[in-house]
């Protein structure tokens, strides 16, 4: 996953659900989707980040 303690993922378009199931399995609460406008890679690939799963 992302960042090691599990609040933020960012996620392409393609892997937000997984993105999603790995944030509900790690802190086993719903997070935020949000768009972010931040130049960062995907946590899964080598894609633009789209959403910023978070607390």
């Amino acid at each position: 996953m992302g960042n090691k303690d599990g609040k933020i993922i960012y996620s392409c378009s393609v892997h937000v659900e997984q993105a999603i199931d790995d944030y509900v399995n790690f802190n086993e609460a719903a997070p935020q989707i949000l768009i972010t406008n931040k130049v960062l890679n995907c946590t899964y690939c080598d894609k633009k980040a789209k959403y910023k799963i978070t607390e």
